[in-house]
């Protein structure tokens, strides 16, 4: 029987199509072990060596180290076990890998300089918990102890990014540019005048469930006026920005009156700010979003127009 039949050495090359060499090191060190020797001393092996050498084999072809090789044959680890252990570190090289390759398309198509992709590298390679402490340091730094309050706690989760750990090269090229972004202290500073006097004026006027937010409620009144092509300095504008400031006094429980309109007007070149608007843009990339709406038009035109009314 074919169960009860010794090979040599290299009759079991033949068999399993490795090299001799490479059988007798495998057999030096105790994984594939000869069942008995000849009558000259030459090592002989049973049918179990093909088998164990198969596995040997395709467990080196997919990088398990010799040791762990060593304890999946003589039954000290589990197969299974062994498997899960090393797709999970397999997953971990791909996801490094995904992101290296991220890395170079985003470095190729910006064309950039190696401080820039050496500094987007080290932003790409932060660990999650490194990525939350970066962002939370700057989302600190705007909110402060504004965060405690229900509304701004929604808001600050909303401008929190999620690199996924398998990111296209776009992603990680937002990722790096909004990280960047995040540390500049006087972006940092502006963003914190405006949550600012957003808190300010939640504290006036009536209650906070009869308000929309104003970005908005200047983005629908003025983008009515820009569909109908009506100029920021015509008298068609007027409405719409008498609309604009009225909503606001209401919604402050003030008089509209020139120095409401001069707040209003100082509010609304904050929000315009390009850095806030480029800064929801990239995070939107990031966590895969839908594209953000430039905001800029209806807010220039309304800087303009309110800016004309004041001035006349």
């Amino acid at each position: 029987m074919d169960g009860d039949r010794l090979y040599s050495i290299g009759d079991l090359a033949r068999r399993t199509g490795l090299a001799v060499r490479t059988i007798r090191f495998y057999s030096d060190r105790g994984i594939v072990a000869p069942a008995g020797r000849s009558p000259a001393g030459y090592r002989l092996y049973d049918v179990d060596a093909v088998a164990r050498l198969d596995l040997v084999r395709t467990l080196r072809e997919l990088d398990v180290d010799l040791p762990t090789i060593r304890k999946v044959v003589h039954r000290e680890l589990s197969l299974p076990a062994v498997a899960a252990a090393h797709a999970e570190a397999l997953d971990v090289q791909i996801r490094i890998l995904r992101l290296r390759r991220a890395v170079l398309t985003a470095v190729a198509r910006r064309g950039s300089t190696p401080e820039e992709m050496e500094l987007m590298h080290k932003l790409a390679r932060l660990s999650e918990d490194e990525r939350q402490r970066l962002i939370g340091d700057f989302l600190d730094a705007v909110f402060g102890d504004l965060g405690a309050e229900p509304s701004f706690a929604a808001v600050r989760r909303s401008m929190t990014p999620e690199l996924p750990d398998d990111p296209e090269a776009e992603q990680v090229e937002a990722w790096a540019e909004l990280a960047e972004l995040s540390q500049d202290p006087d972006f940092r500073a502006s963003m914190r005048r405006m949550a600012r006097d957003e808190a300010a004026e939640r504290g006036q006027g009536n209650a906070p469930i009869l308000r929309r937010d104003l970005v908005a409620v200047v983005r629908d009144q003025v983008g009515s006026a820009l569909a109908a092509r009506i100029e920021s300095a015509s008298p068609q504008a007027a409405p719409v920005v008498a609309a604009l400031t009225s909503y606001y006094a209401h919604i402050l429980g003030r008089p509209d009156d020139a120095r409401l309109q001069r707040q209003l007007l100082a509010r609304l070149e904050a929000v315009n700010d390009p850095r806030r608007e480029r800064y929801l843009t990239l995070l939107a990339v990031i966590n895969g979003w839908s594209a953000l709406e430039s905001l800029t038009p209806v807010l220039d035109w309304s800087i303009q127009a309110l800016g004309a009314r004041i001035l006349g």
